[in-house]
């Protein structure tokens, strides 16, 4: 396996990161989570706009430019051998010494990972994903910007393991005042009457690529979509409801809290959804 580290190709024995780097230290960076298909990026930049705004947000500087990102994107990829794959493109404050200061660290360190990834089993694509409701609030945005992707994924990450111990396939977090946010790594939908909904970002949702996608996919199918709030209730009484995320693609919910969201099953709107997904992304793209 090949990794672009700052700037060339390297074996992965050679992908190292200092002991002292911020990153390590302290989950002081940034991460894209990218995918291609049939060789060809999807939305390269839409997600290389997203990761620098969230550099710009912690005054962390990348040390290349966007084109350069982009191609070192597509060496990566090329050097795979893979045609379907996930790219984690990562930046971290870089070395410093053991103080919180981020001035202590002169230059920020770059890579990126490309590999094959599987988030969940094919036949949850068809019988839905089990959700509980996370103990774990969303971080609020009076703290940290959610449309930043941190290297600090503890917030989600103390989410998802209650997912586990619990059996679930997905956690949901909610804000502060009780309503939906997202899930630990994906943005929600439900539909119901015919219209789908998602939380919008002010109540604690990362704008996610895939989300925007799903967007413009109901637009284009003259699906009426619509960012409101929402609440428990609302995803418990939904006639279908569906996960989000580069990594997931599109996914249904079968039931939240042991609540069965309708029968239980991929409803028409998500089936119908998911499938101008699946060719939307073997359609456009950054050819590599």
């Amino acid at each position: 396996m090949k990794i672009w580290f700052d700037g060339k190709l390297v074996d992965r024995e050679d992908a190292k990161v200092s002991v002292f780097d911020h990153g390590v230290l302290y989950g002081d960076g940034c991460f894209e989570g990218i995918r291609f298909y049939d060789g060809k990026i999807f939305r390269l930049e839409d997600h290389l706009v997203r990761f620098y705004n969230s550099a710009r947000y912690i005054f962390l500087t990348i040390p290349f430019t966007m084109d350069e990102l982009a191609a070192a994107c597509c060496d990566t990829v090329n050097a795979s051998g893979l045609k379907d794959g996930y790219i984690r493109l990562v930046v971290t404050r870089g070395e410093g010494n053991l103080g919180l200061n981020p001035a202590s660290c002169p230059r920020a360190c770059v890579f990126a990972i490309v590999s094959e990834i599987t988030l969940y089993p094919a036949e949850m694509y068809e019988k839905g994903l089990t959700l509980i409701t996370s103990s774990v609030r969303r971080n609020a945005p009076a703290a940290l910007c959610p449309q930043v992707k941190s290297l600090n994924y503890l917030n989600n990450i103390m989410a998802k393991q209650e997912a586990v111990q619990r059996g679930a396939g997905e956690a949901l977090m909610l804000n502060e005042q009780g309503n939906v946010a997202e899930c630990t790594g994906d943005n929600i939908f439900i539909v119901r009457d015919g219209v789908v909904t998602t939380p919008p970002v002010t109540d604690g949702a990362l704008d996610g690529i895939t989300r925007q996608a799903v967007i413009d996919i109901c637009i284009e199918l003259e699906i009426p979509v619509d960012e409101r709030t929402i609440n428990r209730y609302d995803v418990i009484c939904a006639d279908e409801c569906f996960l989000t995320g580069t990594a997931a693609e599109v996914i249904p919910v079968s039931s939240l809290d042991g609540h069965s969201i309708s029968d239980g099953m991929a409803g028409p709107i998500t089936t119908k959804i998911l499938a101008h997904y699946q060719n939307m992304v073997r359609a456009t793209g950054t050819v590599c």
